[in-house]
């Protein structure tokens, strides 16, 4: 299958990578982007021949977040149409949380919003010395709400209180406390650090994986489809608001919202 904004590849042994490939735009997500990680999502977690999922990115940046001519295009939207891409975005990180496959972060650099919901669905995620994080929705006037369960989930609520609201930026050794990564290694020994993670699945039965994954799912407190409804229908409410209408002109004018100090 041809796609436009990420690449896959398979190799003998059937660890895929599923790269985000859009440098240029620091690979922030598209409305294409989400349709393409989605269909991969399906499509490699159907695929027999598949025992492990690496999830990578091209350029300087892991993943930026939205992409924000995105965002301004749902705030011009109607309701129906917000509340539909909304969805689609929700469903996309669904689609890779429940990956039947183990998924493996490789964090070679920053990653901000989006990124961090990113992180989040990976089953482990290997990060370089020097990345920078953070959830800047806030910022922008808008909140971290699609991404929201996934990332509480991940940290748990005491954690995520501490860079949830503020869009604080943070270090990868940071991120390691937070437990948004696993490791944090040299940019040159980040390939090495991630092979060590997959090659242990290779010896496992993908069937007892998958169930184990289901499992660790059904026993923990992970997203529900009531928390992804109410995360899509948080997400709506902020696009509709003043302050995110605010926030994202004066970023467009390369200039600062009211509330900014």
């Amino acid at each position: 299958m041809t796609y436009q904004t990420i690449r896959v590849e398979t190799d003998a042994r059937g660890v895929a990578t599923l790269t985000l490939a859009r440098p240029e735009k620091r690979n922030a997500m598209s409305a294409q982007m989400i349709a393409e990680l989605t269909q991969a999502a399906q499509s490699l977690g159907a695929d027999a021949t598949v025992r492990v999922v690496i999830l990578a990115a091209e350029g300087d940046s892991f993943c930026a977040g939205g992409d924000l001519v995105w965002m301004q295009a749902q705030m011009a939207a109607d309701g129906v149409t917000r509340a539909a891409e909304a969805r689609k975005l929700a469903m996309m990180l669904a689609a890779l949380n429940s990956l039947p496959k183990p998924l493996i972060g490789r964090v070679q650099g920053q990653a901000y919003g989006g990124g961090i919901g990113m992180m989040s669905v990976c089953d482990v995620a290997i990060g370089v010395e020097g990345a920078r994080f953070g959830l800047t929705e806030t910022r922008l006037g808008l909140i971290p709400a699609t991404i929201g369960p996934y990332v509480v989930a991940r940290m748990g609520a005491a954690k995520a209180r501490r860079v949830f609201a503020s869009a604080r930026l943070f270090d990868a050794d940071e991120a390691l406390r937070l437990d948004l990564l696993a490791r944090v290694v040299p940019a040159a020994a980040l390939d090495d650090a991630v092979e060590a993670e997959v090659t242990p699945y290779l010896s496992c039965a993908p069937g007892a994986v998958a169930e184990a994954k289901a499992l660790i799912r059904a026993l923990s407190p992970m997203p529900d489809a009531g928390q992804i409804e109410a995360s899509i229908a948080a997400l709506v409410t902020r696009w509709e608001s003043p302050e995110a209408a605010e926030g994202i002109t004066a970023f467009f004018a390369k200039g600062k919202p009211g509330w900014a100090k």
